[in-house]
Order: C-alpha cells, then sequence, then structure tokens
C-alpha cells in the first residue's frame, strides 16, 4: 500500500515520462509535505488562539473595566465597523459627499464594490450614527428601497461581511459564555464537593453578552464606572444593559442562585466566558430569512421552536432546555439580521418584526417575551412598497421602517466601473473587449434612467455629460443642482446593470467573438436591441420604442469619439503639429505687434499668414469678430509663463493644442486618402501611412490590430458618406 508521500512521488514520475525531462524532475520533487508546509505557513495560529479564548467571568470583567468598548450594541458596533475603514470627504455640485471606504469591499477584494451610490450610503450611515447614540432609530427596521439591481442585496452582503470581518480585529472583539452543569444540564451536586457538578458545557444559544448575568439592582453602578472609560472615537452613544438572560439562560441562572442560596458569585463560577466571532455560515450573530411560499412559510423559523426529542427527557414542552433557540432573530443577536424582499413574507411574519424593531424583544412560542439586541435589515422594490402604502392594515409597520432609497447609477464613469469589475482587464484574458465597448454599454444604460431635460436646448446626451462631471459652455454647478431637483425619482426606473451584464456576455460567447478573439460596442449594442422585444421587464410598446431611439443616440456619441480618436491618431506626428505651432505663433506675434515675418526660404519681410490662422482658429470656433482678442490672449498666455520661467510647448494649451491636431488632420486626412480605405485597391504609400495611424491607435488608445483596422474602417466609410462633422 502506498502512503501519501509514495503516491505524490509516483504520480510525479508517471508525469515525468510524458513530458521533458527537466519539467518531469521538477514535478517529481512535490511532495506531500511540502504542500503541508505550503498550507500550514498561511495560517496565523496566534489569530485562532484570540479568535477562541476562553476565561472566567471575573477575567471578562478585567476585560470590561480596561476596554468598555466590548459590551458594546449591535448598531454601535456595526457603525464603528464601517467608520473603522476609512472614509473621504469630497464635493458634487456644492454638496459635501463622503465616501465610505467599507463598501468599496476592502475585506473581499473588491468583489462587492458599491459605485456612485455615496448619497444613499450616507443616508445608511446617518442612520446607524443615529441608532449607536440611542436617538430612536434603534428601535426601526431599515427599509432598503429601490429598483431590481440597484445593489440593494450587495450593500446588505456588504453589512454582514463587514460586520463578520470586525469581529475578527482586535478592535470589534466580543464575548458570549456558556454554562458549565453535568451532563444532563442540571444543576446537582457534584460527586465531590459541596458545589454543583461542572462537568460539561452548555453554551448560551443567543449569543449574549456576559453582562446580562448582573442582577439588575447592580447594574446601574456598573454602567457608571464602564461609562467614565468608555472613549468611543466614531461616536457619543455610552454602553448599556437592557433585558434579561434569554429563556434557557435565565432557568439555569436561577436553578443556581437556587443551590448556592443567593451566592451570586457561586453561580458565576459556573459561567466560562468565550470570544465569539460572527459568522453567517455558522448561524453567529447573523442571520438571513428569505420568504417562502406560504405553505412552507413558519414563524417558528424566525423565533425557534420545541426540541420534541428533548421533552422525554426534560418533562415538559414548557422546559427552555427543549426548546431550540435557534430561529433567525435568535442566532442574529449581537449582529445583523438580514430580510430578503421583506415585503413578501406573510402578515404574521411582519407582526413579528414590529416588536424586534421597538422593542428589542421577540416572543418564542411558550416562553416570555426575550431581549434581542440586533440590527434589522430589509430590502424590496417598488411594487411591494406601494402595495404596503395602500394597505391601511399595516401602518404600525411603516411607522417602524425607515426607508432608503437606492436608486441607479445616474454618473456614467461610476456605471463603467460596476461593468469593468465584471468584465476587466483582469478577468477576461482570452478576449479583447475594444475600447470604449462597456462605456457604449453604461452609457445607453444611463440614458434610460435620465428624465428629459426642460431646459430649452439641453439633450439627454448633454445632461448625461454634466452629471458625469463635464463642463458644457453656459451651465454651472446650480444649473446641475436644479436639473438634479426637477427629477427626485431619476434613477428609481430605467434599465438594470443586469441586464447589460447578461448582454456583454452574450456578445463574448458570440460565434464573431470567438472567431476574431475581439468584441466591439457595435457587437454589444446589437445584443441590447436584440434582446428589448423580449425584456422581461419591459411591456409597454412606447418604453421599448423610447429605449431603442436611445441606441441610436449613443451610436452617434460613439462615431464622435471614435472620429476623435482617429483624428488624433492621424496627427499624432509631434514634429509636424510642433512645426505648425511654430508658424501660428510667429504669424500671432507679428499680427498682435503689428509687424512683418520674415519668410526663412526667401529671406524676405511678408505680412502674417492670416489664411494659416484663421484655418486654425476656425476648428475651435473663434469667430472673426473674435481673433484679436483670442491672439492677444495667446500672446499674454506664453508671456505669463515667460515670467514664471517656463516655456511654451505646442501642447501647453489645451484649447490651442486641440485646434492644431484638427488642422493638422485636415491636412493628412487627404494624403492618406482616409476614404479609400472603403474601397479593395489602396496603395503602398498609403498603406504604409494607415499602418502608422494604426500602431497609434494600439498604443496610445488601447486597441488591437482587430478593432483598429474595424475602426479606421468604420471612420472612413463616415467619410465616404461625406459625414465630416467636427467634434
Amino acid at each position: 500500500m502506498l502512503d501519501e508521500r509514495s503516491f505524490f512521488m509516483t504520480s510525479s514520475s508517471s508525469g515525468s515520462a510524458a513530458s521533458s525531462g527537466s519539467a518531469g524532475s521538477a514535478a517529481s520533487a512535490v511532495t506531500a509535505s511540502d504542500l503541508a508546509g505550503l498550507i500550514d505557513s498561511r495560517l496565523d495560529r496566534k489569530r485562532f488562539q484570540d479568535h477562541h479564548w476562553t476565561g472566567s467571568f471575573w477575567e471578562y470583567l478585567d476585560i470590561v473595566s480596561q476596554n468598555p468598548s466590548v459590551s458594546r450594541n449591535a448598531y454601535q458596533r456595526l457603525y464603528d465597523a464601517i467608520l473603522s475603514c476609512g472614509s473621504e470627504k469630497y464635493r458634487v455640485f456644492k454638496h459635501d459627499v463622503t465616501r465610505y471606504q467599507f463598501f468599496s469591499d476592502p475585506f473581499g477584494g473588491g468583489a462587492d464594490a458599491i459605485f456612485g451610490l455615496d448619497f444613499a450610503l450616507m443616508q445608511l450611515v446617518d442612520f446607524l450614527r443615529s441608532a449607536s447614540e440611542g436617538y430612536g432609530t434603534d428601535k426601526r427596521i431599515l427599509l432598503l428601497h429601490g429598483p431590481v439591481g440597484s445593489s440593494k442585496s450587495t450593500i446588505a452582503r456588504l453589512l454582514k461581511k463587514g460586520f463578520e470581518a470586525y469581529s475578527r480585529t482586535k478592535e470589534g472583539a466580543l464575548y458570549s459564555f456558556s454554562w458549565l452543569l453535568d451532563e444532563h444540564c442540571e444543576v446537582k451536586q457534584a460527586a465531590t464537593g459541596s458545589d454543583a457538578a461542572r462537568t460539561h458545557e452548555f453554551a448560551c444559544p443567543m449569543h449574549e453578552d456576559p453582562l446580562v448575568l448582573v442582577p439588575r439592582e447592580a447594574r446601574d453602578v456598573l454602567l457608571a464606572k464602564l461609562n467614565e472609560r468608555y472613549r468611543p472615537q466614531h461616536h457619543n452613544g455610552r454602553i448599556r444593559i437592557h433585558g434579561d438572560p434569554d429563556p434557557f439562560c435565565r432557568k439555569v441562572f436561577e436553578d443556581l442562585m437556587t443551590f448556592y442560596k443567593g451566592d451570586w458569585k457561586k453561580v458565576m463560577e459556573h459561567v466560562k466566558v468565550r470570544r465569539i466571532v460572527l459568522s453567517e455560515k455558522d448561524r453567529v450573530g447573523i442571520g438571513t430569512f428569505q420568504p417562502k411560499d406560504e405553505k412552507n412559510q413558519d414563524s417558528t423559523e424566525l423565533t425557534g421552536d420545541i426540541n420534541y426529542r428533548k421533552i422525554a427527557i426534560y418533562g415538559s414542552d414548557s422546559d427552555p432546555r427543549a426548546f431550540n433557540f435557534d430561529g433567525e432573530l435568535n442566532i442574529a443577536n449581537r449582529g445583523v439580521c438580514e430580510f430578503i424582499e421583506v415585503l413578501k413574507l406573510d402578515v404574521a411574519f411582519l407582526y413579528d418584526l414590529l416588536g424586534a424593531s421597538q422593542e428589542h424583544t421577540i416572543k418564542p412560542k411558550k416562553f416570555a417575551q426575550t431581549h434581542i439586541d440586533e440590527v434589522i435589515l430589509g430590502h424590496t422594490n417598488e411594487p411591494e412598497y406601494k402595495r404596503l402604502q395602500s394597505n391601511e392594515m399595516m401602518e404600525a409597520f411603516r411607522d417602524r421602517t425607515i426607508k432608503i432609497d437606492v436608486p441607479y447609477n445616474i454618473r456614467l464613469d461610476d456605471e463603467v466601473r460596476i461593468y469593468q469589475k465584471d468584465f476587466g482587464p483582469d478577468r477576461i484574458k482570452n478576449i479583447h473587449i475594444a475600447p470604449h465597448t462597456l462605456e457604449v454599454a453604461a452609457m445607453w444604460a444611463v440614458l434610460t434612467r435620465l428624465e428629459e431635460p426642460k431646459k430649452a436646448g439641453l439633450a439627454l446626451m448633454q445632461k448625461l455629460k454634466l452629471y458625469n462631471g463635464k463642463s458644457i459652455p453656459g451651465f454651472t454647478e446650480d444649473s446641475v443642482r436644479e436639473l438634479k431637483e426637477e427629477a427626485p425619482r431619476e434613477g428609481m426606473n430605467g434599465i438594470s446593470p443586469r441586464y447589460i451584464q447578461d448582454k456583454i456576455s452574450n456578445a463574448l460567447v458570440g460565434r464573431q467573438a470567438i472567431e476574431e478573439r475581439c468584441i466591439n460596442p457595435f457587437m454589444v449594442i446589437n445584443e441590447i436591441e436584440g434582446g428589448l422585444s423580449h425584456h422581461s421587464l419591459l411591456n409597454d410598446e412606447n418604453t421599448k420604442k423610447r429605449f431603442r431611439e436611445l441606441l441610436a443616440v449613443v451610436k452617434e456619441e460613439y462615431e464622435d469619439i471614435i472620429k476623435g480618436e482617429v483624428q488624433r491618431a492621424i496627427s499624432a506626428d509631434e514634429d509636424a503639429i510642433r512645426r505648425l505651432c511654430v508658424n501660428y505663433i510667429e504669424s500671432v506675434r507679428a499680427y498682435t505687434q503689428k509687424e512683418r515675418v520674415k519668410n526663412r526660404y526667401t529671406g524676405r519681410d511678408e505680412e502674417p499668414d492670416e489664411r494659416l490662422m484663421r484655418s486654425i482658429e476656425e476648428k475651435i470656433d473663434i469667430p472673426d469678430s473674435r481673433k484679436d482678442d483670442f491672439r492677444q490672449e495667446i500672446m499674454n498666455y506664453i508671456g505669463a509663463l515667460a515670467l514664471d520661467g517656463k516655456k511654451f510647448e505646442y501642447n501647453t494649451n489645451a484649447r490651442l493644442y486641440r485646434a492644431l491636431e484638427l488642422k493638422l488632420f485636415e491636412d493628412q486626412r487627404d494624403t492618406i486618402k482616409l476614404k479609400n480605405l472603403v474601397s479593395s485597391v489602396v496603395d503602398d504609400e498609403t498603406q504604409q501611412k494607415i499602418d502608422i495611424v494604426k500602431q497609434r491607435l494600439i498604443k496610445h488608445f488601447g486597441y488591437n490590430e482587430t478593432s483598429a483596422t474595424d475602426v479606421l474602417n468604420y471612420v472612413a466609410s463616415i467619410f465616404a458618406r461625406g459625414d465630416s462633422k467636427q467634434r
């Protein structure tokens, strides 16, 4: 029989026979102990021991006295978890905005990162701050409301994931306890000595803080001492102890108090304190409830159920030892409980949430009200929320919820980042995604979410650009703020990012993409347009028609983008631009100083080249009536640079540089004969120039050979149609 070492050696030797000698030799050197050592080197034994610390109740009191934050409530802990990841502030449209790094998913490598929802996330964090201070929102259900695919579930997942990660840190440490009793979970005298037996360990089923074992009459003085030392970093909340132990712990506590005749210290010798780490998979402090059909729904899933096997042992179904306190609201104590599509729940479930939110209590079957400490989070879509609003019987539930709207992105750059997360170069290795493919898809998605602007002369595409931070003449930050205020529900309708992701995926696995190893914006546009006719959420033909019209708007914008790139690629000859700039500046200097220009070839003094100056200035829409002002501005600009010890270059002034590019493109376009690209006959000289342009597209704009050729051919066809509109 082979042992592990022999198996690995034999497998490696077999592999070496089929491969080259050197490769086989290297493979045969790998042993089981090598792999075990590799695994072990990645494990942190010290951290494991910290996470599984155990000690006496007195040791825990020492920990609490040194660091009262271990007894924070769930809202304070979650708020601190978010703030501990850091934040950054910025201004947009004259509003101060805070971006919390917590929602960039630093604990998951950015897999669930959220983009463009900073305003909604600020509302959420403000809610948690108010709750952590005890201002009343801790008695409310947090309801995330928005259209499908707007990241509601992702936000909930991040809160749970981040809460788990925080509980593993030193700052986020929290503790619960177990009871040490006899094997039958009974208080009986030990075989030796006068104390009760302590042979077996029974964990608190609801992961409660050990301080709940402090009798009520002693809590005030204890809390006063703790709060003297408590210095919260992110809020002004205080340490509080609410409620009594859960029914199981209460019974054990009372039985022990009876056994020891009221000696609380002796009772505490049966308490074993342990550090806990929140975990959804282990059902410790993180609960998730998902609605099912009415026949399979049972409210005991929230508050626990009787353990019929143990009734025979303890003799009664009202004995808490014969009850499983493992409902979602039980196990989520000290953490967060998520309710997926909460408004799809049966009314009986919603009744349970009324007490859970307002009084922080739940009612397990046959037991008294039981205190809970947890953040209750739900999310829902628009139709269910409208139904809630129209249901007069649900006033109590509506009154106990705080709604936070989670809209779609209406900022193009943030929408692009969503798709880059799934289709970026680090994820898609074998197929080239042509430049602007994701941008074009995102552009259409955002346009479907915007409302038509009421300002005369402002197109929807211009509104998109304004929202994305681009400057448009005649519009200020105040104008953009007015645009947002006149459309308060913007982002609550439109196309979901999921639809775009599906269509990009379709394009990636299409026959053309597999054959060419490349996809371009038109492939994705075709997939988007083809899917509209059978889109499951679009039943209105007028909406479908509008969305198709928006695709035409996007195509037009894309044409402008690639024409600009081809123009820049053609005119990217720096020496030619530099010479053109020198000629222009010489003429401008002579014109403004009313001098003549010396012709370097003939040696004669000549008038400034008005034709050259106007051909450049017209490219950036400088009218003839403004040419004197513009030329003087250029000379003043050059003079100001000289005073600062800086040198004027052809690309120093962005506006002039763009004009020079467009002028050079116009001059060189005819020499390259771009229109002839659409024909099958191209002479060698032209082909050489085209190859240079293609390489510039690849080097400077991110194309590959296939996509660069496609773009050149497409732009050539535009010029062949006589469409020479300048950007």
